[in-house]
């Protein structure tokens, strides 16, 4: 029986990969943040379930590359791997953000192809379990009554993803210099809530799927959740930040891209196995245990929106005053 299920697995693999003239091998996604992070999270789970589906052959090697809020994974790619048909890389709206701000510098969006997305994570703002404040608008009036004495720590960079909702955040509830807003950058949500629990800092901003297991070990506590309503399942007692008064919503896509110089016949076989991955039951169910939101585009269709980002993002900034 077991050799037969082996051999089922086998066809099914061979099936898949035939489709395409390239063959994956020593397939590698790189996250570009430390462990214990959204991004870390996109390409371990992802990966787990392209190999549970027989989309690649054997495991998925994941190398965490942190620094620069991604871009020191991103001019790795660009420079050194930019032919190299068995890597993607995780990316979300944090990559989009730092892109528009021309935080890497020397490189743009046109230098990688754009994959597909596996989903959204509505972001999140959280505090240490045993901390005193237990709302968002506790949190709000304590940085209104005094801004040095709240630090909010986030897995991007200054002016990155984690950064621009905690300002969103401030200005709806009406904070109106929100440059006065302490945020402090780490490489990824991991290390940033590291920082939560030490007492370095106060509060935290991420996204839900990063924060999920730090809620089931007990250590912070979600304030508010940046999404229109509550979400279903596991997140359902996490209250929203509108129904708490503060109309703002964040929600970070999660998806892939590539080197640009990978070959046509493998980025079809990568949107392919992406948009296999998303429509599977196994998808389906990461994404309800950990607060993902359907978004569910690959290829062309995916580059246009991550473009339509970038230029959304700009605005934004502009408007907030990180950039000119």
């Amino acid at each position: 029986m077991k050799k037969l299920i082996g051999l089922a697995a086998a066809f099914t693999l061979a099936s898949s990969i035939a489709a395409f003239a390239f063959e994956p091998s020593n397939t590698e996604c790189i996250a570009p943040a430390n462990p214990g992070g959204g991004w870390d999270f996109t390409c371990r789970q992802v990966g787990k379930t392209m190999q549970d589906l027989g989309l690649i052959p054997g495991t998925m090697q994941v190398t965490n590359l942190a620094g620069g809020g991604g871009g020191v994974a991103y001019a790795e790619v660009a420079n050194k791997r930019n032919d190299d048909n068995n890597l993607i890389v995780a990316a979300s709206s944090a990559t989009a953000t730092r892109l528009a701000q021309g935080a890497f510098p020397g490189n743009t969006m046109d230098q990688m192809r754009w994959v597909g997305a596996v989903g959204a994570d509505y972001g999140i703002i959280a505090v240490a379990a045993d901390s005193d404040v237990e709302t968002l608008s506790e949190l709000m009036d304590m940085i209104k009554a005094d801004p040095t004495s709240v630090s909010v720590a986030g897995g991007s960079a200054v002016g990155g993803w984690d950064h621009l909702k905690v300002l969103l955040a401030a200005r709806e509830a009406g904070i109106e210099d929100v440059r006065q807003i302490k945020y402090v950058a780490f490489d990824g949500g991991g290390e940033a809530v590291t920082q939560l629990l030490a007492g370095s800092v106060q509060a935290f901003t991420g996204d839900a799927s990063e924060a999920k297991g730090f809620v089931d070990s007990g250590d912070i506590k979600v304030i508010a959740v940046l999404s229109p309503e509550r979400l279903e399942g596991d997140f359902a007692d996490f209250p929203t930040a509108k129904e708490q008064g503060i109309d703002v919503i964040g929600a970070n896509w999660r998806g892939f891209y590539a080197p640009g110089g990978m070959s046509d016949d493998a980025y079809a076989f990568w949107t392919d196995a992406v948009a296999k991955t998303y429509a599977s039951d196994e998808w389906k169910a990461v994404m309800a245990q950990n607060g993902l939101a359907p978004l569910d585009m690959t290829g062309d269709a995916f580059e246009a929106f991550v473009a339509e980002s970038i230029a959304s993002i700009t605005d934004l900034s502009k408007q907030i005053g990180l950039i000119k």
